[in-house]
């Protein structure tokens, strides 16, 4: 069966049902696959879950754009190991039309807060690439003590460098204690040098739960063998779309997407 077969014998949980449980003081456990597993994955999950649906959709259109500084600070802090750290980015909901300036912010306890504001007149289908935070007008002003009370940049100095498509499942546990979003077809493009990566082989779930409560999925996926893997979008993809920064903490992953990308012959 196809992932959207699969998909269809789900029960479904609408976007208001999910607001009990947005989960934004959380910890992330992340696993890479390919789509295969993934069916299988799906398969032995749907007792257990429910899918998140909007308006008769099971899989939702994703765009987001990550700031840094010139010398690209964040991904150097990342890239480096630091335990404390923080990205900037417009995350689009591309077929709700939602868009928001998101502060993830992961603290030395492996938890992530994540701080978000609407992000009006933003178009992800046609985007500028020429957003600063440098402007006065009244909505800049509200971005400005938006950036001001929670990221640790400067944002004066901040502008675009990676943009990324993809597509996503959210799937929602029967007890609503966590949430596993999965995320497919992956692109990537990078704003100052014009260079793109494919990434559709390539399968991302992420498990976001608060604290360490029972996961239902955790032991599917070890049964599976799908086993935890670091994968930071915006790393993975400068990495790869920027020769210019440094790759050496990285290269174990980007071997590990090598060979799945080969296993699915992308």
């Amino acid at each position: 069966m196809t992932i959207p077969e699969i998909l269809g014998s789900y029960e479904p949980i609408t976007l208001e049902e999910m607001s009990g449980i947005r989960l934004m003081n959380r910890t992330d456990t992340k696993f890479v696959t390919n789509e295969a597993m993934l069916c299988r994955l799906l398969e032995l999950a749907r007792k257990a879950y429910r899918v998140q649906e909007i308006d008769g959709r099971r899989i939702g259109n994703y765009y987001t754009v990550y700031f840094d500084t010139p010398d690209c600070q964040m991904f150097r802090v990342h890239h480096n190991g630091h335990v404390n750290r923080q990205k900037l980015r417009i995350r689009s909901y591309v077929d709700s039309g939602q868009n928001f300036l998101e502060v993830k912010t992961k603290n030395n306890h492996g938890r992530t807060k994540k701080k978000r504001m609407s992000m009006e007149g933003f178009n992800p289908l046609q985007p500028q690439h020429d957003i600063t935070f440098r402007r006065q007008d009244a909505q800049y002003e509200e971005i400005g003590d938006f950036l001001s009370g929670h990221l640790h940049y400067d944002a004066s100095v901040l502008s675009e460098q990676i943009e990324n498509r993809f597509r996503r499942i959210t799937l929602v546990n029967k007890g609503k204690t966590e949430r596993l979003t999965i995320d497919l077809d992956l692109q990537f493009h990078h704003v100052k040098n014009g260079r793109d990566c494919d990434l559709s082989g390539i399968v991302i779930i992420e498990l976001k739960r608060d604290g360490q409560v029972y996961s239902p999925i955790l032991e599917l996926l070890r049964q599976l063998r799908i086993h935890p893997h670091g994968f930071s979008k915006y790393c993975i993809g400068s990495a790869l779309t920027n020769p210019q920064l440094p790759q050496n903490r990285f290269k174990i992953r980007l071997h590990d997407i090598e060979k799945i990308l080969k296993n699915t012959g992308n």
